[in-house]
């Protein structure tokens, strides 16, 4: 059996304002292209389909389309609920699509047998057992009690998302036993692992007092597919524990990261290879930086290698001539009638200069922990209660995001 980790598709996602839908039919097109290829049987996609919790109607039609044609392909799907997705979005359709040869785990299910998953291959025969987990919310493991220290709700929450792979993977061991064949027991998750490595358009999840779930709480999976960072890598420098990372590139600081799948090959109840499969770059994005004099040229030779017929999406940072206050006219005089958009403008500054000048970034160079970190710096305050301070705001911020999704 053959199988596709993938996630963070962030379908309806605007990149400072430009759509992305010509992208993601790009990466349905070439995903289905992959599976006849490849002879896929099952695709599993680990969290943040959605970029928002109220994704626009084009997204929804770019996500029936994913499912349709994979059902045409014969290849299963499996959708898991990240931080972005809207559990009632994912919900409303989960057993239409069902009929479809789709599973949708959009939450922790009361039932944990609904979280168990039979993988099976193209002659209909069991395959992988998979234990879905998608994105945990505090509410749906723990409940809170009055006087906990941060230390202690930690702690219990650690303890109660580890408490819920362990039940999950001796509910898959017992159904291996019932089954009667020797298969492999795969996870997802949709989390932050100690010592992953994020970029700068990952929202930062801090599930109750978690901000990052210890790889060695998990049980021992023959695979762990993981959602959330964007970058793709193994975790702890174990190749059975891997984030696939996201299709597409979120935001300029993701480029050069070689976007891509990962294929999962099952022989003999085992994982016999685990390969990636790089994705194409559907719409070129550039990030440079240097001087007025430098980017004269950096500028013209990368719309020099921008392939015909496509615009580029560009960032710059200028240094040393920061002082001039018509930088963005002498920018946009170098791409006059050129293929590119210019879609941030940023000035370079020492440490020096940015400190006394934080207060002019934009926001959309900035996260909400950092202008609440910023807003922190502004006070004397002991360390103690700076500490405590950010704990709540990481608390309420976790509260607003989980509302609006």
């Amino acid at each position: 059996m053959r199988i596709l980790h993938t996630s963070d598709w962030h379908l309806g996602q605007h990149f400072m304002g430009r759509s992305r839908q010509a992208e993601h039919q790009a990466l349905i097109d070439w995903l289905l292209l992959q599976v006849t290829q490849q002879a896929i049987d099952a695709v599993l996609l680990a969290g943040d389909i959605f970029d928002t919790g109220a994704p626009p109607s084009y997204a929804r039609e770019l996500y029936n389309q994913l499912v349709v044609r994979l059902h045409e392909a014969r290849c299963q799907l499996v959708l898991l609920g990240g931080n972005h997705d809207s559990v009632a979005t994912l919900e409303e359709s989960r057993p239409l699509l069902a009929y479809l040869g789709c599973t949708v785990v959009p939450a922790v299910a009361e039932d944990l047998s609904l979280q168990l998953l039979t993988l099976r291959n193209r002659q209909g025969q069991p395959a992988a057992l998979l234990c879905a987990v998608p994105f945990i919310r505090a509410r749906d493991v723990m409940q809170s009690q009055a006087g906990q220290s941060a230390e202690e709700k930690q702690q219990g929450l650690q303890q109660a998302i580890a408490a819920h792979y362990q039940a999950l993977y001796q509910l898959a061991l017992q159904e291996r036993s019932r089954l009667g064949l020797p298969l492999p027991i795969l996870a997802s998750g949709h989390l932050t692992t100690v010592g992953a490595s994020s970029s700068e358009s990952v929202r930062d999840i801090y599930v109750g007092a978690l901000d990052a779930f210890p790889t060695n709480a998990f049980p021992p999976f023959d695979y762990i597919a993981l959602g959330h960072i964007h970058r793709p890598q193994q975790v702890g420098g174990q190749s059975h524990i891997r984030y696939s990372g996201s299709p597409l590139a979120l935001s300029f600081d993701e480029l050069g990261q070689g976007k891509q799948m990962l294929l999962l090959e099952l022989q003999d109840a085992a994982i016999a290879s685990i390969s990636p499969l790089t994705v194409p770059c559907f719409q070129p994005l550039c990030s440079l930086r240097g001087t007025l004099a430098d980017l004269q040229q950096s500028i013209a030779a990368v719309l020099a290698a921008t392939p015909a017929g496509q615009t580029l999406w560009l960032e710059v940072v200028v240094e040393g001539d920061d002082y001039l206050s018509d930088l963005q006219a002498r920018i946009q005089n170098m791409l006059e009638g050129q293929p590119a958009e210019l879609l941030r403008l940023r000035r370079a500054r020492s440490q020096a200069v940015a400190g006394l000048s934080a207060q002019r970034s934009t926001l959309d160079e900035l996260t909400p922990a950092e202008v609440f970190e910023r807003r922190l710096q502004q006070e004397t305050l002991d360390e103690a209660l700076a500490g405590e301070l950010r704990q709540r705001y990481q608390q309420v911020l976790t509260a607003l995001q989980e509302e609006q999704a």
